[in-house]
C-alpha cells in the first residue's frame, strides 16, 4: 500500500469512530484538592499526593490526557518485582499510586509484545528479528491523524531511526521501526524515533509530545543488569521527566510496565500459554492513591485505554471485549 492509500485508511478508521475529544491543552485540570508536585529522589521516603478523580464519572470514563508516557522494562514476573527491596522506587510508586495486580503480557519473546503494545496484534511475529516488518496501522498513525504528537526515546540508539543493534541498544525493543508507515518515511521516522538524549532537549524547549514511549538500554531495562540498576535508572528518568510534565499540565499518565514475565501465565482469551503476569503501575494526579486494581488486563487493554482517552479507533485485538478497558483507577 502506498503512503497516500495508507493515510486514507487511517482517516477512514477515524471517521468511523466517535468524534475526537478536544485536543490536549496546557491548562491544568482543576479539582477540589491540590495536584501532585512530582518530585522523585533515588530513595523516595514520602508518599506523593495526587488529585482524586470525581465520583460522578461515567462507567467507561478515561481522562483525555495531555501526555501519556510508557516506560518499558524487561523480562520480570510480577512476584519478582513487587515487594523486592532491590526496587524501592518502583515499589514506592506501586504503593502510592495504582498497581494493576493482574496484568498479562501476550506472548514470548520480547518483540511481539512490543509490536502488540502499539499495533494491537503480533502480526505473526513470534521471535526476535530485525527484518520482520509490518504493513499495518499503528498507534502513532492514529495519534498523528488526531492532531497530536508522539516520540519514542530509545536509550543508546546511535542516531534517529537507526536500524540494527549496537552495543546496549537492540532493535527488538523498538517496535516503531517495524511498521512500514514509520520506517519508510525517513523524515517522519527521524523526527519521532530518536535517542533518549533528545528528551533533555525537548524538555528544555518545552516541546514534550503527547505520546511518549521510553525504552531503556539492555542494562537499565533489567534485561542484562540487576533490578537495582533498573530502579536507579527509573528514579533518575522520572526526576528529569516529572517536573516537565507538572509544568506543562497536571493532566498526564505515566505507565510503568514490563514487556513480558518469566512465566507463561495467561488470561483474557490469550493462548493457554501467554507472556506471564507482569507488574504495571499507573502514576498520575488523576489515578487513585494507594489503590490495587485486581481486574485482568493485557497489553491490548493498555492500547485500548489510550485509544479511549483520545477518541481513536481500537486497533486489532484491543477492540475485543476480552481485553477490557482500564477504568477503575480513574473512577
Amino acid at each position: 500500500m502506498n503512503r497516500s492509500g495508507f493515510y486514507v485508511l487511517v482517516l477512514t478508521l477515524l471517521a468511523a469512530c466517535m468524534p475526537n475529544p478536544p485536543l490536549p491543552s496546557s491548562t491544568p485540570v482543576t479539582s477540589s484538592t491540590p495536584s501532585a508536585t512530582f518530585t522523585v529522589t533515588p530513595n523516595p521516603t514520602q508518599m506523593f499526593t495526587s488529585t482524586a478523580a470525581p465520583t460522578s464519572m461515567p462507567e467507561s470514563f478515561v481522562p483525555n490526557f495531555d501526555h501519556i508516557v510508557i516506560l518499558v522494562f524487561e523480562n520480570k514476573e510480577y512476584g519478582t518485582v513487587i515487594g523486592n527491596p532491590d526496587m524501592p522506587i518502583f515499589n514506592q510508586y506501586a504503593e502510592n499510586y495504582t498497581l494493576l495486580t493482574q496484568f498479562y503480557a501476550v506472548t514470548h519473546p520480547s518483540l511481539p509484545n512490543y509490536i502488540a503494545m502499539i499495533g494491537g496484534d503480533t502480526f505473526g511475529v513470534d521471535r526476535n528479528c530485525n527484518n520482520c516488518f509490518v504493513s499495518a496501522p499503528s498507534l502513532p498513525d492514529l495519534v498523528e491523524a488526531s492532531g497530536r504528537t508522539w516520540k519514542t526515546y530509545q536509550e543508546d540508539m546511535p542516531e534517529p531511526c537507526y536500524l540494527g543493534d549496537k552495543v546496549d541498544y537492540v532493535q527488538k525493543h523498538n517496535p516503531f521501526v517495524y511498521f512500514d508507515s514509520i520506517r519508510l518515511d525517513s523524515l517522519r521516522c527521524e523526527r519521532s524515533v530518536v535517542p533518549l538524549t533528545t528528551l533533555q532537549t525537548d524538555i528544555e524547549l518545552d516541546m514534550l509530545p503527547n505520546f511518549i514511549f521510553i525504552t531503556p538500554n539492555l542494562c537499565n531495562s533489567a534485561h542484562d543488569c540487576s533490578l537495582a540498576v533498573a530502579d536507579e535508572w527509573l528514579g533518575n528518568t522520572l526526576t528529569l521527566l516529572g517536573p516537565a510534565l507538572d509544568r506543562d499540565s497536571s493532566n498526564y499518565l505515566i505507565d510503568l510496565t514490563w514487556d513480558e514475565g518469566q512465566g507463561d501465565h495467561s488470561c483474557c482469551g490469550l493462548p493457554e500459554k501467554a507472556g506471564g503476569r507482569i507488574a504495571v503501575v499507573l502514576v498520575s494526579p488523576l489515578v487513585k492513591n494507594l489503590f490495587q486494581d485486581p481486574s485482568q488486563y493485557t497489553h491490548y487493554s493498555l492500547l485500548k485505554t489510550i485509544s479511549k482517552a483520545w477518541g481513536l479507533p481500537y486497533l486489532g485485538h484491543s477492540a475485543e471485549e476480552n481485553h477490557r478497558l482500564i477504568i477503575a483507577p480513574f473512577q
